[in-house]
């Protein structure tokens, strides 16, 4: 595993409650002292990953800017391990901040999510059909 120096008290901010904060070591695909990669329990495609910070913060916005930097840098990496199983034709990645966004689970957690040639009849919009009267801005 590798690690990296962070100012931040892990143990103080461990969330008992939290299925983020206390998951199944088995669920774990990479993890290192910042962050966690693991498969989505409800996957959107086969492949689906979710990489959460390690500490408990509720929304991106509360993580520190060094442990931002790093979350953002494991997107690739997530990308990789997708593909040693998978052979995407595309990405969605996406963070959910707040219950008004769709936010579930109150961990911040990046889900990068691989699209394949056909899985929807028209993929154009993405990630804009969160809003599905603003998807469409093509027409």
């Amino acid at each position: 595993m590798m690690t990296y120096a962070t100012s931040h008290d892990h143990a103080a901010s461990h969330q008992a409650d939290c299925p983020f904060c206390n998951l199944p070591q088995e669920r774990l695909i990479y993890s290192d002292e910042m962050a966690n990669i693991f498969s989505d329990g409800y996957p959107v495609s086969p492949g689906h990953l979710l990489i959460t910070p390690r500490c408990h913060y509720p929304t991106l916005f509360d993580v520190p800017a060094e442990e931002q930097r790093h979350l953002l840098s494991l997107i690739n990496q997530a990308k990789d391990l997708i593909g040693q199983f998978h052979r995407p034709d595309g990405y969605n990645v996406g963070i959910n901040n707040g219950a008004a966004a769709g936010q579930t689970v109150p961990h911040v957690h990046i889900h990068v999510i691989p699209r394949y040639d056909g899985d929807v009849e028209d993929p154009r919009g993405g990630v804009r059909w969160v809003i599905p009267d603003k998807a469409k801005y093509w027409l």
